[in-house]
């Protein structure tokens, strides 16, 4: 059975007014009776639509600025009760309350509000909805006689099923609406409850004569800004990380297969569209689960060297662009240069074998020089902030490379599965400038031997731990990725390099936990070294980086990645 019902009075109440008119001329048409409230209902009259305003129908005005306007018996007793009981017949009909038989609420824009610089705490607590969450839960419970519409995506749909139903929707479609209504509410309390959490706690905390501890000041004991204090101050320190982790991403993309084709798998999307979850695809095949987390680990990379930073961090003065190939979530070769095309082709140097079969990030434009060397490479996919005309006709012709079009996203947290829970962790986004090295032999390191080393560290924190790098002149040489020990790592990447390394400089994400470890790395080529520093026997390691003449600066920063 469809379980028919019809549609005789609709309730609409809207934030977002695309879409609305001819909706709501469509509804109209089918004699479908009109009961709105202040901007909506004035959008609707301008647009020559007969209203009937919500005062009207609950005999009581709209009061207190606005906030209450459709909290009233007469409005969730006409969506709540069951027509088909008797008893709920006779109690309406008791206290003349009209039926209502569709529900048309999109909720105030509070994450809009809350993300925009400057806005007051009391502007915030104003654009927290009551009324149309309210009736969008009270029609969802009743989808067996209501609709509720969350959606203007959903007006058109909702027109031609009237249209072919002699204005009646069937119990599968308001069922599915009314599953749409309680996510949107559950995010949008969500919404809420992360908004105000991340309000610092400079803001909230009471007055006291000592700092307060952990113990002393929790969320539950603070005090709330005043209403005219900014959400997000400009020298607000930074957020601790959230006490309770509230996760609501609908799915954006239902994924072939996993990691391997017996694994289901689905891309859920923050709806910022940012990085790569909201990254637009040009053209080519559907994403796969291993794509997606290949680009974005290229993605990742390729921030490092994005316009604002790269000249810090280019290896050599005269670069421009920045091209890291990926495979596996490893780079098998990064470089820069003066050109997107020089910096590809110095990038596939590093290793040729293994960059067939990867994904490609560049930090800047793709233009039609460089399309024309990538384009003769087998990859799965390209991500870059955009491309010129002649690059994107160029790649046309290969139909099953997928091109991604990308905004920025700097991640603040980095959420990883376990089981039993999520561990959380900021992102690993800390620089480290020529200012931050720390020389620990007795030679320094030359400026070129410096560009080089910041360039190779920066590579670095994007290879899986145990990791070694070896770099010149803003090009990676040999790359040892995910050893289990650091001698092996060293020994490997030298062992993967294709291009010379005598001259090169080498970069270790965690310190050398001995000396062998800068031995090798030594023996492989490498005059300077970067690492963190902090083993036990560090003395032993610069001790030998001197015998050796080894220029050595340590960073003071660990870059673990598993």
């Amino acid at each position: 059975m469809n379980g028919l019902k019809p549609v005789r009075r609709a309730l609409l109440s809207v934030t977002d007014k695309e879409g609305l008119v001819p909706f709501a001329r469509g509804l109209a048409a089918h004699g479908v009776e009109l009961v709105s409230t202040g901007g909506t209902a004035r959008t609707l009259r301008e647009a020559g639509l007969a209203v009937r305003d919500i005062d009207d129908l609950t005999g009581f005005p709209e009061m207190l600025d606005g906030r209450v306007k459709t909290l009233h018996p007469k409005v969730h007793g006409g969506i709540l009760h069951i027509r088909s009981k008797p008893e709920h017949a006779a109690a309406v009909a008791a206290h003349g309350i009209e039926p209502i038989d569709m529900v048309v609420v999109n909720l105030y824009a509070f994450e809009k509000t809350a993300a925009r610089a400057g806005v007051a705490f009391g502007e915030l607590i104003e654009n927290i909805d009551i009324g149309g969450p309210s009736m969008l839960r009270s029609a969802a419970k009743n989808f067996e006689d209501v609709a509720v519409v969350t959606r203007p995506s959903d007006y058109e749909s909702l027109i031609r099923e009237l249209e072919q139903n002699q204005a009646q929707l069937t119990r599968g479609t308001r069922w599915r609406l009314a599953r749409l209504a309680f996510s949107t509410t559950a995010a949008y309390d969500v919404a809420i409850a992360n908004a105000l959490d991340k309000i610092p706690a400079a803001l909230t905390a009471p007055a006291t004569a000592e700092p307060a501890g952990p113990e002393q000041t929790t969320l539950a004991d603070a005090e709330p800004p005043a209403p005219e204090a900014p959400v997000h101050p400009a020298e607000a320190a930074q957020p601790d990380l959230p006490a309770t982790l509230r996760l609501i991403l609908p799915r954006s993309a239902a994924l072939r297969y996993g990691e391997n084709p017996h694994q289901r798998a689905a891309l859920y999307a923050d709806g910022s569209k940012r990085g790569i979850a909201g990254a637009l695809q040009l053209q080519g095949k559907e994403l796969s689960y291993n794509n997606l987390v290949d680009l974005d680990a290229c993605w990742d990379l390729t921030q490092e060297f994005a316009p604002a930073n790269l000249q810090s961090a280019a290896g050599h003065s005269a670069a421009h662009a920045m091209v890291a190939i990926i495979k596996h979530t490893n780079p098998c070769g990064a470089a820069t240069g003066a050109t997107v095309l020089e910096a590809y082709t110095r990038a596939l140097a590093a290793d040729p074998v293994s960059a067939f079969g990867g994904v490609i990030g560049v930090s800047t434009e793709i233009d039609e020089a460089a399309a024309e060397e990538i384009a003769k490479l087998f990859v799965e996919a390209i991500v870059a902030p955009s491309y010129t005309p002649g690059a994107r006709a160029r790649f046309a012709g290969k139909k099953n490379l997928r091109l991604l079009e990308i905004e920025h996203a700097g991640g603040a947290q980095v959420i990883k599965h376990i089981s039993g829970g999520l561990l959380v962790q900021d992102a690993d986004h800390a620089p480290v400038t020529a200012a931050d090295l720390q020389v620990v032999t007795a030679r320094k390191p030359t400026p070129e031997e410096e560009r080089a080393l910041l360039f190779a560290w920066r590579v670095c924190k994007h290879v899986k731990s145990n990791a070694i790098v070896y770099a010149r002149d803003g090009q990676t040489v040999g790359i040892g990725a995910g050893q289990m020990s650091r001698v092996d790592a060293a020994r490997f990447g030298a062992q993967k390099a294709t291009l010379p390394l005598t001259g090169c400089v080498a970069a270790s994400d965690a310190f050398f936990p001995f000396a062998d470890g800068l031995e090798v790395v030594a023996a492989a080529g490498a005059t300077a070294v970067v690492q963190p520093g902090g083993s036990v026997r560090d003395a032993e390691v610069i001790a030998a980086a001197d015998r050796l003449g080894v220029a050595m600066v340590f960073t003071g920063k660990r870059h673990f990645r598993h």
